[in-house]
């Protein structure tokens, strides 16, 4: 199984409901076995804001995964989230 974790800030906090909107769609992309989105609690007092919204999923194997990225819908995401948002990091793992 392969885990995505994708983090995101916005540029402007006022953002951080459309950031959530347009990743959403990424939901009726249908390679996934478990997918979320989701506001980052903030929790960790060492990075407060540094991150306002977190995606994770998971595929059965990186042929899914790579499925998922090329879909269409997930374009359309990143047509919408880019340009409102500052941050994007991505890690994609081998779950044990």
């Amino acid at each position: 199984m392969i885990r995505h974790v994708v983090f995101f800030s916005a540029k402007d906090k006022a953002d951080v409901d459309t950031i959530v909107e347009g990743l959403s769609i990424l939901k009726t992309i249908p390679y996934s076995d478990h997918f979320e989105v989701s506001y980052n609690l903030n929790a960790d007092e060492l990075s407060v804001d540094a991150v306002d919204v977190v995606v994770y999923a998971e595929f059965a194997n990186e042929h899914k995964l790579d499925a998922y990225k090329a879909h269409p819908t997930y374009q359309e995401s990143i047509a919408r989230v880019r340009p409102i948002r500052e941050l994007r990091l991505a890690a994609d793992f081998k779950a044990n």
